[in-house]
């Protein structure tokens, strides 16, 4: 599995992850930030099928680009159940608040936690981590974990969005991430890289021994 990192709103630094099957070339978009000919530049010089458009949860800084690619490739978007209505309504997704109307494209396939989700051979599972939205969601690809806005490098997502809670957020790490091994990398929302095994440490909100 190969992946890029896109950084195309970087007033919100938001992480946009672009993760292929080197063998089958099939390609996912992991959270668009925004409109981008970065993207399909390097979708098209590298070959890349792309098969889905995939949010790990509604906020408009993960779904502001998915009218734009979904009209450029015609995929289908893929976001968990529970947070489903926050693409088409800008008061849930939080553009309005920002004075600009967001909606993207309704759902074609409505997650739910132990789901799989194929690039050619290879499957990524996908893990429902509640807590900073109802429908938050990972990914999970052997030792890789794209993990939204759950957890980043020494933080946590905000819980003080309508249906933000902190301690549902710690329990789904604890309960679901804080569990895969220590080596598996952490490719979060915003900031850098981490470990699991660092967080699980280091990590200031939850640490496994709280």
């Amino acid at each position: 599995m190969d992946l890029k990192r896109f950084n195309i709103l970087p007033e919100f630094g938001t992480n946009t992850y672009l993760v292929w099957d080197k063998d089958s070339r099939e390609a996912l978009l992991i959270d668009p930030a925004a409109a981008s000919e970065d993207i399909i530049n390097y979708v098209n010089t590298n070959s890349l099928n792309m098969t889905a458009i995939v949010n790990t949860h509604g906020h408009v800084d993960h779904i502001g680009g998915n009218k734009y690619f979904h009209d450029k490739w015609d995929v289908p978007i893929y976001i968990h159940s529970a947070d489903a209505i926050k693409l088409i309504d800008p008061r849930q997704n939080l553009s309005s608040y920002m004075g600009e109307e967001i909606i993207s494209p309704a759902a074609d396939r409505l997650l739910e936690s132990g789901d799989r989700i194929r690039l050619g051979k290879k499957e990524l599972e996908v893990i429902h981590t509640p807590g900073h939205t109802a429908g938050g969601i990972c990914l999970l690809y052997d030792f890789l974990l794209f993990a939204g806005d759950t957890l980043f490098k020494g933080s946590i997502g905000r819980t003080d969005f309508p249906d933000g809670d902190f301690e549902l957020l710690k329990h789904s790490i604890k309960t679901k991430i804080y569990v895969l091994a220590d080596m598996t990398m952490v490719f979060p929302g915003h900031m850098e890289e981490t470990r699991v095994g660092i967080e699980k440490r280091e990590n200031p909100f939850v640490r496994a021994d709280q």
